[in-house]
């Protein structure tokens, strides 16, 4: 049963949006299961930063930043893999935007923007990597999907919109490719703590109720997600396409907690 193994080494990832939150969290986890990780974003002093990180952890990685909104900004991201790497073997897409605010009087120009990243840039990392794997007959692609998949928070509508759109991707693409060798999953993040939403989370009477609402009475740490990213990024995951697995501390199967 070697063959299905949990290890990654000797494959190359390429994490989108892979130097700060849970991007970060999931491109060093990933190094530490032996992969060689690139860690992808906007901004270079981050992607310095990450790489860095996985260096030290004795991993080979590129500094190539890349702009999700820019088809040939993300072509070049895949070539720079491939000149150096020769393959990648895993994508995991964790670039996102999220604002707050009415859906009555939400700006249509916002809205297309959330779209634009959060899904319309999810297919786009898929459609140029996805080539590339379904070319060598082997591929594992990851998307970031939201509780907002599944139910909705309080006025961010263009949010669960196109996490929402990221599920229905990720189910098709799974059965276009799966024949193929290329199998395509997600991730459904609950509430973890991040240098974003720290204040919100701690302060606020939303944050109290997102509390009360996840049982396990306390909020994720980014490590946490790194066991589901391993595995869906695994031999070990070999018959699994088109799920979306909530890392959540129950708040989905929740109703009433007290």
């Amino acid at each position: 049963m070697s063959g299905y193994s949990l290890s990654l080494e000797g494959k190359t990832a390429v994490i989108i949006g892979g130097t700060s939150g849970i991007g970060r969290a999931l491109s060093i986890g990933l190094a530490e299961a032996g992969a060689d990780v690139v860690a992808s974003a906007r901004r270079k002093e981050n992607v310095e930063e990450t790489a860095s990180e996985i260096e030290a952890r004795g991993r080979k990685t590129l500094r190539v930043p890349s702009d999700l909104q820019d088809r040939a900004s993300i072509e070049n991201l895949l070539a720079a893999a491939l000149d150096a790497f020769g393959k990648v073997d895993i994508l995991i897409n964790c670039a996102g935007r999220i604002r707050r605010a009415p859906t009555l009087t939400f700006p249509e120009e916002e809205w297309n923007d959330i779209l634009a990243t959060n899904l319309t840039g999810t297919l786009r990392a898929c459609q140029i990597f996805g080539k590339h794997m379904l070319d060598r007959g082997y591929g594992r692609i990851i998307n970031i999907a939201s509780l907002t998949t599944f139910v909705a928070l309080n006025e961010v509508a263009a949010y669960g919109a196109s996490k929402a759109g990221v599920a229905a991707l990720t189910r098709s693409l799974a059965i276009e490719w799966s024949k193929k060798g290329v199998m395509v999953n997600a991730i459904a993040p609950g509430v973890f703590r991040t240098a974003l939403n720290a204040e919100l989370l701690d302060n606020t009477p939303r944050g109290k109720e997102l509390l009360m609402r996840t049982p396990m009475g306390r909020f994720g740490k980014t490590e946490e997600l790194i066991g589901a990213a391993v595995f869906f990024a695994s031999d070990a995951a070999s018959f699994i396409t088109g799920q979306v697995l909530a890392v959540d501390g129950g708040f989905l199967a929740s109703g009433v907690n007290q």
